[in-house]
Parts: structure tokens; C-alpha cells; sequence
């Protein structure tokens, strides 16, 4: 199996949540669809943008060796071992997001704070033990790569937050804009 299309998937859909988290926060609006939308747009771009070089790291890698149907079944086995806990981490991370939108109020709160919260905060460590899974399975070639679009996906939510919202103010408890 082709772990690309998954991997890439992975990467687009937390790139958005990226972009949604860098923007959460910063509008005290009640209706903000349109700039949370706007959010995740910035977020997918930026990510689509930085999940390129370790797509352009595979190629360097591939073209480099002697032996590429060899270093491509390596590759191809670290992704492979990438792709798994990530894979749980988003499984887990679709279960919190569906019971704060299926269950109610008190409950879907519950479910966010003690759900998406920790998740969110674990996100780097289970990046890095994809890293160490893509090692053992994909050796040193595949760490590369892994590690490439690992530092990828996790560059998106600063660099987003850094180009579009640093500069504006956090409001206070009735939604006005704070002083500097």
C-alpha cells in the first residue's frame, strides 16, 4: 500500500484545523462562519504550501540512491508506520469533534475541554512517535522524510498565526479589543 494519498489527506485536513486554531479566539462575534472558513482557508493554503518539501525530500531522496526500488519500498514501509499513529490520533480527535457536535451543551462542552484540549497539546508527540515508527520500519531515509513533513505540518499553525493574526488584538470578556 501507497501511504501518500492517506499521509497527504492527513496532512491537508490538520493544516485547516491549523489555520482554524491560529484564528480561534480572536473574534468575539457570535456569527463568524465566514472568517473561521477564512481561517481554516489560510491554514489549508499554508499547508499545502509546506507539505511540498517533503514531497520534494522523497523525490531528492529517490533520485540520489542507486538502489531506488529498494529505498522506495523503505520509503514506502515508513510511511506506512507514520501513517499509524496519526491515524489513532485523528480517529480519536473525529470521536471528540462528533460528540461535541452530536451530544449536548453541558456535555459537548465536557467533551472539548477534556477531548480536544489535551489533543491538541499531544499533537507534536504523536508526530514524533510517528517519527520514531518511520524509522524502525523505514530507517534512516524514511526518518528524513517523516521528519521533514512532521516539522511541515507543525509550522503551518505558527506561521499562520504570525502572518494573519498576531497583530490583532485579543478582546476582552464583552468582545472589545483589548489596549497593547
Amino acid at each position: 500500500m501507497n501511504p501518500a494519498l492517506p499521509l497527504a489527506a492527513l496532512g491537508l485536513i490538520d493544516a485547516a484545523f491549523s489555520g482554524f486554531r491560529a484564528f480561534a479566539g480572536r473574534d468575539a462575534r457570535i456569527r463568524k462562519a465566514r472568517a473561521v472558513a477564512r481561517a481554516a482557508s489560510r491554514g489549508l493554503a499554508v499547508g499545502a504550501a509546506l507539505l511540498l518539501v517533503p514531497v520534494l525530500t522523497a523525490l531528492g531522496v529517490l533520485l540520489s540512491v542507486d538502489d531506488q526500488t529498494r529505498t522506495y519500498a523503505a520509503l514506502s514501509a515508513g510511511g506506512t508506520a507514520f501513517l499509524l499513529p496519526l491515524t489513532l490520533y485523528a480517529a480519536t480527535v473525529a470521536l471528540s469533534l462528533t460528540a461535541y457536535f452530536v451530544l449536548p451543551f453541558r456535555a459537548s462542552t465536557l467533551a472539548m475541554v477534556m477531548g480536544l484540549g489535551p489533543l491538541t497539546l499531544i499533537r507534536p508527540l504523536v508526530v514524533a512517535l510517528a517519527c520514531l515508527n518511520a524509522l524502525a520500519d523505514g530507517g534512516w531515509t524514511a526518518l528524513l522524510v517523516g521528519t521533514v513533513a512532521g516539522a511541515a505540518v507543525l509550522c503551518v499553525e505558527p506561521l499562520v498565526h504570525r502572518r494573519w493574526y498576531a497583530a490583532l488584538p485579543l478582546p476582552d470578556l464583552l468582545g472589545r479589543a483589548r489596549p497593547a
